[in-house]
């Protein structure tokens, strides 16, 4: 099989974190959704363990308390982190915090939320070594997951900020205390679907061959 390989590029780096541009009124079929997941999961986990788990919210009362944590979890963060980028000019920061806090005012409208979790939660005083491979089985699938509803026309973004309240969030989802959340996703179609790749430094000017260079 030959790859459409400008098609592949185009998806790979126009795929943004979205949030104003989230359509908070067009239903998303859980169908899509399935869909995006049965690609997620031939994502690679580390030992092949096949951890992941999901948890998909369209119960408009659930996705309004986790948006009551997600709330409380962030708004003096983002609050402070959005006027620090507005008074540094920062433009492309700022940007980035003014659209995080429209997420966060509108969280409780995206039609769907999507928990990635873990199955076995790590011992604690685990090693980097652990901790980073224990991670490494769920971002992958996220990352696919992402891509997938992008190809469909729809939009998401990698949140955590839920995850200062894990124990409330998995008290109204029911989740065992051996499976972590991840991360939250917020799912819906987008707003237009022309995306841009974002600016980026130079990749020459942050790669270093064969060891560390200043």
């Amino acid at each position: 099989m030959t790859l459409d390989i400008e098609t592949c590029d185009t998806l790979l780096s126009t795929t943004r974190a979205v949030r104003k541009r989230l359509d908070l009124s067009r239903p998303v079929p859980r169908q899509i959704i399935g869909e995006c997941l049965d690609l997620a999961v031939q994502a690679p986990t580390g030992s092949n363990t096949q951890n992941w788990r999901w948890v998909v919210v369209d119960d408009a009362g659930k996705r309004q308390a986790l948006a009551d944590l997600y709330r409380r979890g962030g708004e003096a963060y983002l609050t402070a982190a959005s006027g620090q980028a507005q008074q540094a000019g920062s433009a492309q920061t700022a940007r980035v915090f003014s659209s995080a806090l429209y997420l966060m005012e509108h969280l409780h409208e995206v039609p769907v939320h999507v928990v990635p979790c873990l199955a076995g939660r790590p011992p604690a005083g685990a090693a980097v070594p652990a901790i980073g491979g224990y991670y490494a089985s769920i971002y992958p699938a996220v990352w696919s997951f992402q891509l997938a509803l992008r190809a469909r026309g729809l939009g998401s973004c990698l949140t955590t900020l839920h995850l200062a309240f894990e124990r409330e969030a998995a008290e109204i989802l029911g989740i065992p205390e051996n499976v972590v959340q991840a991360a939250l996703l917020p799912v819906a179609y987008t707003l237009g679907t022309s995306f841009k790749p974002a600016e980026r430094p130079p990749t020459a000017d942050i790669t270093h061959w064969n060891g560390w260079q200043e």
